[in-house]
């Protein structure tokens, strides 16, 4: 008991240390800062990442603003001149590179054998009798109808280009002064990344706030509950709140901010930092119990001698499973995996090292009564009866776990990804609201460019633009689909008569191509294009707009435009948001699988070197296996998809669930080796480790409950979802495992530790 004795005898010191290591760790926490931004989750070198950077380079940000404006008619005199102020606002703010609304759009039309161009609304209607002409004009125009206005009339849309260099934050401060400077009574909803990023950032700040405190309150009441003693209560307590700062404070130190991803590293201290707790505590009121005569530092000598190894063994299998997310593709993935192991190993080093320390200065207190034979508690029944089942009843066991696996792993065949960024909100959100309506009356919420390279005055080139137009539009996802091809067409139409042959075609040859252009400048803006081509026409941009709330349906769409674009000889690259959210869900699906592969590897391969025996190492894994196909194919049936939440479930899951086998296997082959036959060992591992097992789950979940009052949806089937899991690792550990062992009897338990 060298170690032991070291402890105790230097206890100060390493009571003292610890404190203030966390102090300093604590210092760099108001350098503390929140990433919203989903772009920034997927390394720059993807190749979405680089298409958006280039077309984005070219032709500005293709992230815009979207108003949204409602009332009975916005043709009436109020709304109107509400919009024009706006618009005109808008225009006049250096936060903004471009503006599209009513006022904006343009009406291209032929008089007297010359192309017109004006606004779509050139003075706003006085009567009943201007009020419909104008409706009817807007009905004819492609470049307005259902685009700017719906097609009841009763919403139109303010659309805002946000110059470069220009945060969130200034955005909207200018939006929210500007509609303050012009109010009315239309409904206003505001979309666009913008809006998702400032909502994102407000609610991750919102879930610190509140997650933490409301976990550390839960915490301390299911130990005070579970323990029914105040020093058993604070020793887990002071562990789980030093490793939160460690765990935090590594973000600032890295440079690194928090995400959506990354606020779940506070949670999962709670949840998991008190497990090594956990046990010691129990295994102190167990030996209380027992020994009355013995004094606390006889006590503490005796629990770190017994339990040092294995909580040492299931506090490193917990860090492997949790690295997994090292392997992970999503960079806040690879940095929870990376702080939160930090952050157990500083829980599991107190566990050995602080919490003795403190137990050896501290007064014994009363046995409880439910350790003695005068009264057993709820769980002391409880698991008495579950060392019976498993003892009596092993096969029947095995055929109903077997059952239960195959039924809900049949799942896994539904099982979905999700690649919409929008569904981290509830569906009654104000975003989520915005997004419903752009896809329903204004075309969709998703664009996607297709970049093209040559001389876009080519007729060739252009007719291939029209072409791809015309075939896009046939896709019931697609709400338009724009160029400066289908550009030219209006003006054919404008400049020609019905039944001519170069009405609504595009010019052949490149000089007529010029001339409408040259015919346009005349009384338009040049500039009118420059989101669809550049100045010198040398590269353009096929832009489709379409709604998608799956990712089959934006695979759909996807696959579609590089079924038409891929032997085109101009196409350069196909960008777009939207493939950011594409790649974000592979990479969910990538990342999974290379996070849960590693993470079994690593904890069976841990197995087999603890214990010596490649048996241990299958044994061990086969509670992890289930509970993973079985949380996947839950999945499926209840129709939760794998988002980058959701996406982290399985190596968090195992990282925890493993431990609970391990202290199983740890105290039954310490039964066996004092004499004891399978059936008694079980029985006496499962009223005594068995306690500390399920306390331990307990807390773990009831951790992770506060989860379900986060901001998100995702954090919450996070919540739901790993719960779950952990129900399962532990009916595993005190049914399956026991069930297995008796059936079995491996001979690597029947070693002497």
């Amino acid at each position: 008991m060298k170690y032991e004795h070291f402890i105790i005898k230097y206890r100060w010191w390493f009571i003292i240390i610890p404190i203030i290591i966390t102090v300093l760790a604590a210092i760099p926490l108001a350098k503390t800062k929140v990433n919203p931004d989903l772009e920034k989750y997927l390394p720059e070198n993807t190749p979405a990442m680089l298409a958006k950077a280039k077309t984005d380079s070219l032709f500005g940000n293709s992230d815009p603003v979207i108003l949204i404006f409602e009332t009975t008619d916005v043709l009436n005199t109020e709304t109107l001149t509400r919009l024009k102020n706006l618009s005109r606002a808008f225009h006049k703010a250096n936060e903004f590179d471009g503006v599209i609304s009513l006022y904006d759009t343009k009406s291209i039309k032929g008089a007297y054998g010359a192309m017109v161009v004006d606004p779509v609304i050139k003075r706003i209607p006085k009567t009943e009798i201007q009020r419909e002409q104008l409706r009817k004009e807007i009905r004819q125009n492609e470049l307005a109808y259902k685009l700017v206005v719906s097609e009841d009339f009763s919403k139109t849309v303010i659309i805002l280009k946000v110059a470069s260099g220009i945060t969130d934050e200034q955005v909207v401060h200018t939006i929210k002064r500007t509609l303050h400077e012009f109010p009315g009574s239309e409904t206003v909803y505001k979309g666009g990344t913008v809006y998702l990023r400032v909502q994102v950032n407000s609610d991750i700040s919102r879930d610190m706030l509140i997650l933490m405190p409301l976990g550390m309150l839960i915490m301390i009441l299911f130990l005070l509950l579970s323990f029914r003693e105040w020093k058993s209560v604070a020793l887990p307590f002071l562990v789980v709140a030093m490793s939160i700062v460690i765990s935090l404070g590594f973000f600032p130190l890295m440079g690194w901010e928090l995400s959506i991803i990354t606020i779940l590293a506070p949670i999962m201290m709670i949840a998991i930092a008190n497990n090594y707790g956990v046990h010691f505590i129990a295994r102190y009121q167990e030996l209380n119990a027992a020994n009355p005569q013995w004094s606390m530092k006889e006590i503490t000598k005796n629990v770190l001698y017994h339990l040092k190894k294995p909580v040492i063994i299931t506090g490193l299998t917990t860090i492997a499973g949790i690295l997994g997310l090292v392997v992970h593709i999503l960079l806040p993935a690879k940095q929870l995996g990376i702080a939160a192991s930090l952050g157990i190993a500083f829980a599991l080093l107190l566990s050995i090292s602080f919490i003795p320390a403190m137990m050896a200065t501290m007064k014994k207190g009363k046995a409880l009564k439910s350790l003695t034979q005068e009264k057993a508690g709820i769980i002391e029944k409880g698991l008495s009866r579950l060392a019976k089942l498993s003892t009596n009843r092993p096969i029947v066991i095995l055929f109903v776990f077997g059952s239960f696996l195959l039924l809900a792993g049949a799942g896994i065949v539904h099982l979905q990804v999700d690649s919409n960024s929008e569904n981290f909100l509830p569906s009654k959100h104000p975003f989520r609201q915005a997004t419903s309506i752009v896809n329903e009356d204004f075309g969709g919420t998703k664009y996607l460019t297709v970049l093209f390279e040559g001389d876009m005055k080519d007729p060739k080139l252009l007719q291939r633009l029209d072409h791809y137009e015309t075939e896009l539009k046939k896709n019931p996802s697609v709400g338009s689909v724009m160029s400066i091809a289908s550009i030219l067409k209006i003006m054919s139409r404008a400049i020609n008569d019905k039944g001519d042959e170069f009405y609504d075609k595009i010019p052949d040859t490149r000089e007529a191509v010029a001339q409408y252009i040259e015919l346009y400048s005349m009384s338009g803006e040049p500039e009118d294009f420059d989101d669809l081509v550049n100045f010198d026409y040398t590269q353009a941009l096929l832009i489709v707009q379409f709604r998608a709330d799956s990712k089959n349906a934006l695979d759909n769409v996807i696959d579609e435009i590089d079924r038409l674009t891929v032997d085109d000889p101009n196409r350069s690259i196909i960008g777009g948001y939207c493939l950011v959210d594409k790649e974000l869900a592979e990479a969910v699906v990538h990342g999974q699988y290379n996070s849960l592969l590693f993470a079994i590897l690593i904890i069976a391969l841990l197995l087999v070197l603890i214990f010596r025996s490649f048996v241990s190492g299958l044994l061990g894994s086969l509670p992890l296996l289930f509970t993973v196909i079985t949380l996947f194919g839950t999945m499926g049936w209840l129709g939760i998809k794998l988002d980058i939440g959701t996406a982290m479930l399985s190596s968090i899951a195992i990282g925890i669930g493993v431990d609970y086998t391990i202290h199983f296997f740890w105290r039954y082959r310490y039964e066996l080796g004092s004499g004891k036959s399978h059936e008694e060992a079980i029985a006496t591992t499962l009223t005594t480790t068995g306690r500390g097992i399920t306390i331990n789950a307990f807390s773990v979940m009831l951790g992770f409950v506060i989860l379900f009052v986060s901001s998100f949806l995702t954090i919450k089937y996070f919540a739901f979802l790993i719960i779950f899991s952990v129900l399962l690792c532990l009916l595993c550990a005190l049914i399956l495992i026991p069930a297995l062992c008796l059936l079995i009897k491996p001979k690597f338990l029947e070693k002497k530790p």
